[in-house]
């Protein structure tokens, strides 16, 4: 039996035992179930995965990173040493990257405590591979065992791939989206029979006004919780990037994608990536919840132009071959564009620093895009 068969009938027995599952359950099971998820078994990145991050389409993104994260360093005092966290840093590839850029500033590199939160075996091999000869590092199951003490983290694609909650529109309220199995033994999508108490009160306007069969998603706030907490208290800063949108509404973002193209998140699970798009409004309230202080959101690309993409790209391709220089531009333009098979402005970045540091490289509140939609 495949992989497929044997998560899609555990499943299936699941539901058949204790009645239909929640959205985020079914998600976290075909993401992180011990023997069959899918972050634990494989290597999901590349042209021979299923999709490619920015990290893997330049080293400039990471170049980058590794630069923003000295700003941090400065701001708070330089210190002696400082925890560098990335939280699900792939094949190490980013990591790798920005450490090569913080060679040129020696103080900062000898501060520095690598630590690297990766659940998938199949990666942290990859990663060691990647970063051979790197000293200090550490690998983490949880941001929660990093020791204490300032840190900058990195997160780039972490968000989407945590479980989030759908909860349906009806006449009589929300109802929380379910998995269940149809009339022909296939997984389907359907909603909890009672509606979540209350659940009007606790929304944003937008969604609060949103037409019956509408979905909003929501994540628990318990990871963002638990990087703003640490900022707050440690001293430092965290850059969150991913996809999503700037303001909380209803809308159904669920995906699967397997080999560069979507799939039927309920077909074959296990063996495609499964996602949503993250809800930065809701990042940032978490954040300030606890005390912490919110930079952005800005796109990605104005986040890279400001931090000097264009520049760092023109150098690199004077000292290449016609072909070399093809490829940086072209890197150039999927990481800043906003056109077809553009990154730049969907994807988002945030920072979340502690409340003593008033401004973070490349991130001015007043510059950024929810400043330019509110």
């Amino acid at each position: 039996m495949t992989d497929q068969s044997l998560l899609q009938d555990e499943i299936k027995r699941l539901i058949k035992s204790t009645g239909p599952m929640p959205v985020w359950r079914y998600m976290q099971l075909c993401l992180t179930h011990p023997q069959h998820g899918y972050y634990i078994s494989r290597d999901p990145l590349g042209r021979e995965g299923d999709f490619t991050t920015s990290p893997e389409v330049s080293q400039m993104f990471g170049e980058l990173l590794g630069l923003w994260s000295a700003s941090v360093w400065r701001a708070i005092g330089a210190p002696p040493f400082v925890h560098l966290i990335e939280l699900g840093p792939g094949r190490g590839t980013m990591m790798a990257d920005a450490l090569r850029a913080l060679r040129v500033l020696p103080p900062l590199y000898q501060a520095l405590n690598v630590h690297l939160v990766e659940i998938n075996p199949v990666l942290r091999e990859k990663q060691k591979a990647t970063l051979s000869g790197t000293r200090n590092i550490t690998w983490h199951d949880s941001i929660e065992t990093v020791p204490a003490g300032p840190s900058i983290i990195l997160a780039n694609e972490y968000f989407d791939v945590l479980p989030i909650h759908q909860a349906v529109k009806r006449e009589g309220g929300w109802h929380e989206r379910m998995v269940d199995i149809d009339s022909n033994g296939q997984l389907m999508f359907s909603a909890s029979t009672d509606p979540l108490p209350r659940f009007d009160v606790l929304l944003p306007p937008l969604v609060r006004a949103a037409p019956v069969g509408a979905v909003f998603e929501w994540r628990p706030d318990t990871e963002m919780m638990k990087i703003a907490s640490r900022v707050r208290d440690e001293g430092g800063a965290a850059l969150i990037i991913d996809y999503g949108h700037v303001r909380s509404d209803a809308g159904d973002t669920l995906q699967a994608i397997a080999q560069h193209s979507y799939a039927d998140p309920l077909k074959n699970p296990g063996m495609a990536d499964i996602t949503a798009h993250v809800d930065f409004q809701a990042l940032g309230r978490a954040a300030e919840d606890v005390g912490a202080r919110v930079h952005g959101p800005v796109t990605q690309g104005e986040f890279l132009k400001r931090l000097g993409i264009e520049t760092r790209a023109l150098t690199l391709m004077a000292k290449a071959t016609p072909e070399v220089s093809e490829t940086v531009s072209g890197a150039l333009k999927r990481l800043i564009d906003s056109g077809r098979g553009g990154m730049g402005s969907m994807f988002k970045v945030v920072g979340i620093s502690d409340p003593n540091i008033d401004t973070l490289v490349a991130l001015s509140d007043d510059t950024g895009i929810e400043a330019q939609t509110s």
